[in-house]
């Protein structure tokens, strides 16, 4: 991945039994890729540029779940 890259992703995430997915446009925003010793992930930030309203609420529910 680049900065700029523009990326379709699809976020499943799961809700009590219940499955969720949710599917948005973003874009690479950060990466981090001087890796530590033994490191094998790659961390990237992506900003959100096209999400339903209804796959934000989704979303926004599951991240106020998890406090």
């Amino acid at each position: 991945m680049e900065i700029g890259q523009k990326l379709n992703l699809k976020l499943f995430f799961s809700s009590g039994s219940e499955l969720n997915t949710i599917e948005m446009l973003a874009e690479v925003v950060w990466m981090n890729t001087e890796l530590g010793k033994g490191e094998k992930l790659y961390r990237s930030g992506v900003r959100f540029i096209k999400i339903s309203p209804e796959d934000m609420a989704k979303l926004k529910d599951f991240l106020a779940s998890l406090s």
